[in-house]
């Protein structure tokens, strides 16, 4: 559907959605961005139920198969050319409205979490127990951008724009990384900025990096034998499990405080009277940069080698994925905090309010409510506190503009129950209008102004250097999982 033409010579009010304290609403000197403000308006029911719909589906990583439908569906339904299963993925598409250059890109995800189902309540109850829930918000994050690219479409189709609007369906940001296969497959490469935005727990135009990670396994094969009769004649695969994850324990001593490692046992032998012949570790190596994550994992393979040659087993180390740290672009977020500041807070309710404090009690946190104030543009940490993303891997082959917008209270855990109850109610709906706001609005600004993508894409290659970037996959297909 496309905005009517009148509404650009409406005013506009940055308070639409979040309830503007101000006597008088802000008047928005650019029609474009008044029109994409009132298109968000327009759409905000279908938005809410497309995120309403993807939270209910509770759809892992590569089997978003509804969740990914339902987005593409509307988008094609919008007048968006929809390309489906794209980088060897069912559940990866992109939509695309207009032609020629600039091309501005914008992400949305839409994966869930595994056993952490939740309703829409501040105390702990699952829709069904150990089924997956959107602890992240990504149902938020998918619905939301896609509504920034409507917007912007909206203008494309009446001509107040020219060039190319892209929306990428990502998925499995949770576990493979979707968007490092789509970069691999060049389907960024001629993007001319790309802009994304995540669930959190106040409002802000993104800084900050992230952490570099490599995801990947190590494999121990022993012999078998009978544990009491002839334990002479069996390598235990879980002698050289408990030797390397000692090695892992005692090398936390010699790395920078920026590091971590985490690990889970995945196999460590079947029954305790047959020396075991397999085992399997999972692990994860991080840091601030490719460069620390690269030493520590080489030093972990070490390990590995020297735990196989311990207990007289073959050890074998196998990258699964990971992600490159963000390359952060101030320049971007600049022009994002002055729409951000435009368009004002997000305003509470009394009952959103209560439901947050709720949350926050039955959580032992402190009952602070909800954060819905636009943050000042922060300096960069030179060492991330946050965890690890895909998003990393675009932002090191195309200008990335990040957003956060809050969906959920502080002092509450992420990745779990409460962020699933808040990402199913109004609260969550409330960051995501935000986001498709403020994003389409810093999509009208690149497509009207040449100098200020040259000045983004100029930081960019700054940043970049002469770094090369590769990324930690494998070869081959990405791991859809069989029907």
């Amino acid at each position: 559907m496309r905005t009517p033409l009148i509404v650009i010579c409406l005013v506009a009010t940055a308070g639409l959605s979040f309830g503007q304290k101000k006597d008088k609403p802000k008047e928005n000197s650019n029609p474009n961005k008044a029109a994409a403000i009132a298109s968000v308006e327009m759409h905000k029911a279908e938005l809410i139920k497309l995120s309403d719909q993807i939270w209910a589906f509770a759809e892992t990583a590569l089997r978003e198969t509804q969740s990914a439908k339902v987005l593409a569906d509307y988008a094609e339904g919008q007048g968006f050319r929809v390309t489906r299963g794209v980088a060897g993925m069912p559940t990866a598409f992109i939509a695309e409205f207009g032609s020629g250059k600039p091309i501005i890109g914008i992400m949305g995800e839409y994966d869930a979490l595994p056993g952490i189902s939740q309703k829409a309540q501040p105390t702990k109850e699952p829709l069904t127990a150990g089924a997956p829930g959107h602890g992240c918000g990504h149902n938020l994050f998918g619905a939301g951008s896609l509504g920034a690219a409507l917007a912007v479409k909206g203008l494309l189709a009446a001509g107040k724009l020219k060039g190319t609007v892209r929306f990428y369906g990502t998925p499995a940001e949770e576990a493979v990384g979707g968007k490092i296969y789509m970069v691999r497959d060049g389907l960024f490469d001629d993007v001319d900025v790309c802009l994304d935005w995540h669930p959190d727990v106040e409002v802000a135009a993104s800084t900050q990096s992230s952490q570099a990670i490599i995801d990947f396994i190590v494999e121990l094969k022993g012999k078998a034998s009978h544990a009491a009769a002839d334990p002479w004649n069996g390598r235990s695969a879980v002698d050289g499990l408990e030797a390397f994850t000692d090695g892992v324990n005692m090398l936390r001593e010699h790395v920078k405080p920026s590091v971590r490692m985490h690990y889970t046992i995945v196999n460590g032998g079947d029954v305790p009277n047959v020396v075991p012949e397999y085992a399997k570790v999972w692990m994860w190596v991080r840091d601030s940069k490719r460069a620390g994550v690269e030493t520590v994992f080489a030093r972990v393979k070490e390990i590995a080698e020297g735990a196989g040659m311990i207990a007289g087993v073959e050890s074998k180390v196998t990258i699964q994925t990971g992600d490159a740290e963000i390359l952060v672009n101030r320049r971007g977020a600049e022009v994002l905090q002055k729409n951000l500041e435009f368009l004002g807070p997000i305003i509470y309710s009394p009952e959103e309010t209560a439901f947050a404090k709720r949350i926050q009690a039955v959580q032992d946190g402190e009952q602070t409510g909800l954060d819905g104030s636009i943050q000042p543009l922060k300096e960069t940490a030179e060492t991330p506190t946050g965890g690890s993303t895909d998003v990393g891997d675009v932002s090191w082959v195309v200008p990335e503009i990040t957003l956060v917008a809050t969906t959920a209270p502080a002092n509450t855990a992420w990745h779990g129950w409460s962020v699933v109850a808040c990402a199913g109610m109004s609260i969550g709906h409330k960051g995501m209008l935000l986001a498709a706001k403020s994003l389409s609005m810093t999509m009208i600004d690149l497509f009207e102004s040449d100098p200020l993508i040259k000045e983004v894409r100029a930081e960019f290659v700054q940043r970049k250097g002469r770094q090369s970037y590769k990324p930690y996959i494998p070869d081959g297909p990405p791991p859809v999982p069989q029907k």
